[in-house]
């Protein structure tokens, strides 16, 4: 789909008049602006979302250790089995 050049330069991101790009400094300013702009609409975890998220993560790593241990052993059987 084609935009139209109003749109395109609303966001900034059009070429200049010339068709110059834009010097090297000018674009990590640019970069930086950006980061630090997107960083500002981060939101940080209350307490309890905290604490809920790492007792998520912690049951998940749990189950899937369990998981692991037991493919293994049962390799290992399946191994030992095969070649004694």
């Amino acid at each position: 789909m084609s935009e139209s050049a109003g749109a395109v330069e609303a966001r900034g991101t059009s070429p200049r008049k010339n068709g110059e790009r834009k010097g090297l400094f000018a674009r990590i300013a640019l970069f930086v602006r950006q980061v630090v702009g997107e960083l500002k609409k981060v939101v940080s975890p209350t307490r309890q979302e905290l604490l809920t998220y790492t007792g998520v993560v912690l049951v998940f790593v749990a189950i899937v250790m369990a998981f692991v241990g037991l493919l293994d052993y049962l390799i290992g059987l399946g191994v030992f089995a095969l070649f004694g």
